[in-house]
């Protein structure tokens, strides 16, 4: 049995775990998955990831969640098996066994708290004994076979992990800001104090992001008693995520995908994820007038009194400076924050598999159907820069199950290639085949 190794225990690993727990049990062959997290399953959705202060609300509905859509095609005669087995680990299935599913639906199917989210992620592991290395990945090294992880324990000691396959999921870091200084706060600093109501007493506060980082930080600050609060990012406006049938469609269906054009597929991800609100917090927002957009990149932060002053810059004018008492840098996660894992072999050899220097780009290219980097013969997953070039749902909560079957595909495809050799005369087949 080959080791998937994956780097976070969110969604996606959850979601890829549980599936291969199904097909485990269905007598399919599935990999041996192991899951590195620092935090807790979920860490993310809680506080202690440093993302939010898990009082906030899902972005998404949580019926999209670790089996959905649940459609799998790949296991031929076996399919309708997987999909009924998935449904044990589902949402609903979550509430039935804690006893609230009709309030949920009387309530009118509200999306949950992220704590709650997180009960749901621990929930589905501990059904299926996810196999969970508590500790951080210290460094990424490529070996004969596969992949070698050190991974650094709470007590100071580092392990050495070998897997046949990585999967690296998450936002990277919540702790990095734009600069070091005192009014100037990363996401985490932000969630700390915010959830210790010890925000410092502000007049004017910028919050630097327009994506659904900064929109859940704006919607913790209108609670709060400001002047003023400036939303900083270079887009035009501040954009409502596009949530009709049709945009979610090509979501939670990446089939759709491969009939888009290269621009057709950026103007989808550019309208309806990458630096937009959801509904909910754009309705939120509306209808208080202490929220302003400011068009720029931050160029400088520079020290001014007591507080802090940001020089944006925008193509078509001269440089702006803008004075704030606080500034929360809620850009978000890092894409490419995985490389500084890597040493100077792995990277050579990633470097090889993209043909060039490691770019955001360059990497996004290369994602093949199954979520791996072509061209690497040790299978390297990046789901969260799958969007180009597989479908916007992967690196989201939008088509988790989708994710997981490819990410598994080979394994059962692997094995029904090889049972169909043994019918043909051609060999004979692994001894996890079932007949």
């Amino acid at each position: 049995m080959q080791t998937l190794l994956v780097v976070g225990a969110g969604p996606k690993a959850l979601a890829v775990a549980a599936k291969a727990h199904v097909l485990r049990k269905l007598g399919l062959p599935a990999p041996r998955v192991v899951v590195v997290e620092p935090h807790a399953v979920g860490g993310n959705w809680l506080p202690s990831g440093g993302w939010t202060d898990g009082r906030h609300r899902l972005g998404t509905s949580p019926e999209k969640d670790v089996g959905f859509p649940y459609h799998s095609t790949w296991a031929r005669g076996r399919n309708r098996e997987i999909n009924e087995a998935m449904h044990a680990f589902s949402w609903t299935a979550f509430l039935v066994d804690r006893g609230g599913y009709a309030e949920w639906i009387d309530r009118g199917r509200p999306s949950p708290h992220h704590h709650v989210w997180a009960e749901y992620l621990q929930w589905v592991g501990h059904r299926i004994d996810l196999e969970v290395v508590s500790g951080r990945v210290n460094s990424i090294s490529p070996a004969a076979d596969g992949w070698l992880v050190s991974v650094l324990g709470e007590d100071g000691v580092l392990t050495q992990l070998d897997a046949d396959e990585l999967m690296i999921t998450g936002p990277g870091r919540s702790t990095r800001a734009l600069a070091d200084h005192p009014k100037v706060l990363s996401i985490s600093d932000f969630w700390e104090l915010a959830g210790k109501r010890a925000l410092p007493v502000s007049s004017r506060v910028a919050v630097i992001g327009g994506g659904e980082t900064a929109g859940s930080a704006l919607d913790e600050l209108v609670c709060h008693d400001m002047l003023t609060v400036s939303v900083i990012s270079p887009m035009a406006t501040l954009y409502t995520r596009g949530e009709s049938y049709f945009e979610n469609s090509l979501y939670s269906d990446p089939g759709k995908w491969a009939g888009l054009n290269l621009e057709q597929r950026r103007d989808v991800i550019r309208r309806t994820d990458r630096g937009v609100f959801s509904v909910r917090v754009q309705e939120s927002l509306l209808g208080d007038n202490r929220i302003h957009h400011l068009q720029g990149r931050v160029m400088r932060v520079t020290d001014r009194n007591e507080g802090v002053e940001l020089t944006l810059r925008n193509p078509l004018r001269a440089d702006q400076v803008h004075a704030f008492d606080l500034v929360v840098d809620a850009t978000g996660g890092q894409p490419l924050w995985f490389l500084e894992l890597f040493d100077a072999d792995a990277a050579d050899l990633l470097e090889l598999s993209v043909g060039g220097p490691l770019t955001h780009a360059r990497i996004e290219a290369a994602i093949g159907y199954d979520l791996a980097v072509s061209n690497l013969e040790s299978k390297l997953y990046l789901p969260n820069l799958a969007a180009l070039t597989q479908g916007p749902g992967f690196p989201n909560l939008s088509c988790l199950g989708e994710l997981s079957d490819r990410v598994l595909r080979p394994a059962v495809g692997g094995a029904e290639a090889a049972a169909r050799a043994v019918v043909s005369g051609g060999g004979t087949p692994p001894q996890l085949l079932v007949g």
